[in-house]
């Protein structure tokens, strides 16, 4: 059988994780991919919240097995405080849940060297979370880090304390950095241990024999395409292959193996941290928006910033990712407004343009197209028959545009509140 993909086409916060958790009934699997304790996954139901940073959103269903695969960075301390908070809620998961042992290894140390690093780039940050993220992406290429594996390893200690001494050297001679490891890694030395009690597995023979099984597998993305470490608004990106493309480099599954891309947008646009946002709102509109869709870090807590939707950046995403479903959420957030603009194309100094630049942060000035909106309230609504006209044909003119079908939409944050068209 072969795997579908499922990932953002914006700068994350798409809301990957309810549609995940939507189509888990139709998987045996579901992989996340890549990145790490910065993703925050929100599934809404049954009146209850649950943000997921590491565990893949398909843990809700009982028939599915959930796979935290070798391109993620895993903090131990993270995951379990996430086991245990999901166990105390009534969830049993540790039999459905799988850990690559090619997976990295976040240790206290790289959440300092990621604060010190932060600290050191002054007015020009990159908006980390601070999660010792990209430190453990730069041990893991520089063939330095600790992987889930290396915690069977009769030497694990020697392995962690020889790494720890490099970090210390960093923060001490490079970056003059006070700290005081003693208030973190005991606790990470207790959850690498509880970790020792989990399924520990070769993630690719995993998935190769469940492919020849003939199970379905769902490869969940976090983050964003726009965010991607080689394509995305370099450098305010995270450190790993967001794209579809990433999907075969952190499962170890092959390029032919892919069949459905399922691209994720909101029918606006948002951004978290630092880095360029050619259509992002400065003033009332933006605030509205942010309001209505409750715009702020299911992590980290962070305002995001808002603006309308860009259609250079949502068809760059596609073609990077060979999109063949799109799925927009956050449409119930456009409701009561007037009119509803999208950008169609840039005007710089070398004239107007549909390609992104090599740098986006250079002057570019949106054009903008202008859409007739709606005042119905649509979050009650459950076929495509039943929305407002020009809802219709906002989606009718993405689509044309973007020459890729909406299949599904979400007008609400519950698992309940998304509906297939057509």
């Amino acid at each position: 059988m072969p795997v579908d993909v499922l990932l953002g086409l914006q700068w994350g916060d798409e809301g990957k994780g309810k549609v995940v958790d939507v189509f888990t009934p139709k998987y045996q699997v579901v992989a996340r991919f890549q990145g790490g304790p910065n993703a925050g996954h929100t599934i809404i139901f049954n009146d209850q919240k649950y943000v997921l940073h590491l565990i893949p959103s398909g843990i809700f269903h009982p028939r599915t097995e959930c796979l935290i695969g070798n391109g993620v960075v895993l903090d131990p301390v993270t995951l379990r405080r996430e086991i245990e908070e999901l166990e105390r809620s009534g969830e049993p998961i540790r039999d459905r849940l799988l850990i690559s042992q090619r997976t990295h290894l976040i240790l206290p140390t790289h959440k300092l060297l990621d604060a010190a690093s932060e600290q050191a780039k002054g007015d020009k940050k990159i908006g980390s979370t601070l999660r010792g993220i990209s430190p453990t992406y730069m041990d893991k290429t520089g063939r330095n880090g600790l992987r889930v594996g290396d915690l069977l390893a009769p030497d694990f200690k020697q392995r962690y304390q020889s790494l720890v001494d490099k970090h210390r050297q960093l923060l001490e001679n490079l970056y003059q950095f006070d700290y005081d490891l003693s208030e973190t890694e005991p606790a990470f030395l207790e959850a690498v241990e509880f970790m020792r009690g989990l399924r520990l597995v070769q993630a690719d023979q995993y998935l190769h024999d469940a492919l020849k099984a003939g199970k379905q597998v769902l490869a969940e993305g976090a983050q964003g395409t726009l965010l991607d470490i080689d394509f995305g608004s370099y450098p305010y990106v995270t450190s790993s292959h967001t794209t579809a493309a990433g999907a075969c480099l952190g499962l170890g599954v092959a390029p032919q193996q892919i069949k459905s891309v399922f691209g994720i947008f909101k029918a606006y646009a948002t951004r978290v941290g630092s880095g360029p946002f050619p259509t992002e709102l400065h003033d009332a509109v933006g605030q509205e928006l942010r309001d209505k869709g409750h715009e702020y870090g299911a992590t980290t807590g962070r305002p995001r910033r808002c603006g309308w939707i860009d259609l250079p950046l949502l068809r760059y995403a596609i073609q990077l990712n060979g999109v063949t479903d799109l799925i927009m959420t956050k449409a119930d957030v456009l409701s009561g407004m007037d009119e509803i603009k999208v950008c169609t194309h840039y005007r710089t100094e070398q004239g107007d343009t549909q390609t992104i630049p090599f740098d986006l942060e250079k002057p570019i000035e949106p054009v903008f197209e202008s859409l007739p909106g709606w005042n119905d309230d649509i979050t009650s609504m459950r076929t495509p028959g039943a929305l407002p006209e020009t809802l219709k044909g906002y989606i009718k003119y993405l689509e044309e545009k973007l020459e890729t079908p909406v299949t599904y939409l979400s007008v609400g944050p519950d698992r309940k509140q998304i509906m297939t068209m057509g």
